[in-house]
């Protein structure tokens, strides 16, 4: 992963920390950036597959965190929201959280609506009422991938499933709430620490099932750009240091169906399962995927921070870090 590309100013706040609560770097209480200022972060999905990036790419950083899992707050209990911010102090809170099985909520569309739209709108009310930006996490699925071209931040959105429906429902309601915000829209997202809520993310899942020597049929009419999770917390950490609110596109660079994703996995992991294409009609999934959710990251070239790395350069350098971890 190469060095942060910049590392903003701080707001400066008077601070007294609450050393139950909050994590720094080891070796000080308080670490202090570049400027001098302790930058605060709350993050809500600390155990997350992007929230544990988030926690390391931040201590890199210097800054102070204080991860929050399902555990310690339930963003859909405005009193749980209140108990978790006691007594805490920042410079921004991050939402990782979300409910994100695809199929199964195409039969629980109000609980996907709870968590992922009415949830980050009473997070967005009570960070409001302390003053404190949100930067929230969402989606490709925002989008039908019609247009057949990556989708800029301002195009419309059409989603075509609940999950997809319910996400865009979260960026709507977080910027009615407050204009202290950031969305960032990223798309098929893997990581170090998996996808706890899905059993495993994509990557693991290929390499389990090429180990266990059954044949892997993958998908060749969906095309996206897989992210790294390491990039995209580097990302959203340059960006609430200091840009202008509003949505980011956030991906790595290119694109790729899921079975040419799939071959890249087994050609740099030297693996060679039975491995053949299919159509989404042959799979059976309830809910519908876009064909073509490329985003383009126009609004992070403007602001002027590098691109982000092509996806297969940054799928070798998971998949380094993975075996570094087994």
């Amino acid at each position: 992963m190469p060095k942060p590309r910049h590392v903003h100013a701080a707001r400066r706040r008077r601070w007294r920390p609450h050393r139950s609560k909050w994590t720094t770097p080891v070796g000080a209480w308080q670490i202090r950036a570049e400027d001098g200022a302790v930058v605060k972060i709350v993050l809500i999905g600390k155990n997350g597959q992007l929230g544990q990036d988030i926690a390391r790419a931040a201590a890199e950083r210097g800054h102070s965190l204080l991860g929050l899992a399902h555990a310690d707050v339930e963003i859909t209990d405005p009193a749980s929201i209140d108990r978790a911010f006691e007594e805490v102090d920042a410079d921004v809170v991050i939402n990782t959280a979300a409910y994100h099985r695809v199929d199964e909520m195409e039969d629980q569309p109000s609980r996907a609506f709870e968590v992922n739209a009415t949830g980050v709108a009473r997070l967005a009310i009570a960070c409001r009422a302390r003053a404190w930006p949100l930067a929230h996490v969402s989606t490709d699925y925002v989008f039908s991938g019609v247009l057949g071209r990556p989708h800029g931040e301002s195009d419309p959105t059409d989603p075509l499933n609940v999950y997809g429906i319910s996400k865009r429902a979260g960026e709507s309601l977080l910027a009615l709430t407050t204009a202290r915000h950031w969305v960032f829209r990223a798309s098929g997202l893997y990581g170090v620490a998996g996808a706890s809520g899905k059993g495993g993310n994509f990557v693991q899942t290929m390499l389990r099932l090429a180990r266990e020597g059954r044949p892997v049929r993958v998908v060749d009419d969906q095309v996206l750009t897989p992210t790294y999770t390491v990039d995209l917390a580097h990302t959203i950490l340059d960006v609430v240091g200091g840009a202008p609110y509003g949505i980011y596109h956030a991906t790595n660079a290119g694109q790729c169906s899921w079975y040419d994703f799939a071959r890249a996995i087994f050609e740099l992991s030297e693996l060679a399962p039975d491995l053949a294409r299919q159509s989404t009609s042959e799979t059976g999934v309830r809910a519908r995927r876009p064909t073509f959710s490329v985003l383009e990251n126009a609004r992070l070239a403007q602001i002027g921070l590098d691109p982000m790395r092509h996806w297969r350069e940054a799928l070798a350098d998971y998949l380094c870090a993975a075996k570094s971890v087994r």
